[in-house]
């Protein structure tokens, strides 16, 4: 099994984590900042660059679902974000992932772990990642059995 990248896509970051390489967990990697929302070609440089790093075959992009399962904004943004990672990456798996709460669940990991809070932005995004990741992770190991 090819590794696998987790990434939590924002306005102005991508958290990013990258799974095991036997696909059990999710560890975190780095979050890559830009100035502008729609400055993506940095942004689409790095990513490309770590799935060749690690490897990897499939994406996981975590897809920010509405509380009540609808799509908003967010969403489009996200699925305009996935048509240019498949243009960029056309050999790789690039598929959706249900997100909600990831970020919140983020910030009580890292305030339970002791991260001070004026450091806890700089290591959001990468552990939203994380639980995007392992969420799919926990789901492909339940569906294997």
């Amino acid at each position: 099994m090819n590794r696998m990248i987790g990434l939590d896509y924002g306005s102005r970051t991508v958290g990013v984590a990258v799974s095991d390489p036997l696909g059990i967990t999710a560890q975190p990697v780095e979050t890559i900042w830009r100035k502008q929302e729609n400055h993506l070609r940095k942004t689409l440089q790095r990513i490309e660059e770590l799935v060749k790093e690690y490897g990897a075959d499939t994406i996981v992009l975590g897809c920010p679902m509405n509380m009540n399962g609808t799509a908003g904004e967010r969403v489009e943004k996200t699925q305009e974000f996935r048509d240019a990672l498949m243009r960029r990456l056309p050999e790789i798996n690039v598929m959706l992932r249900d997100e909600r709460l990831t970020t919140s669940q983020a910030e009580k990991v890292l305030m339970e772990g002791g991260v001070r809070r004026e450091d806890r932005k700089e290591h959001l995004d990468s552990m939203a990642a994380v639980l995007i990741l392992q969420n799919y992770l926990d789901f492909l190991a339940l569906n294997k059995e």
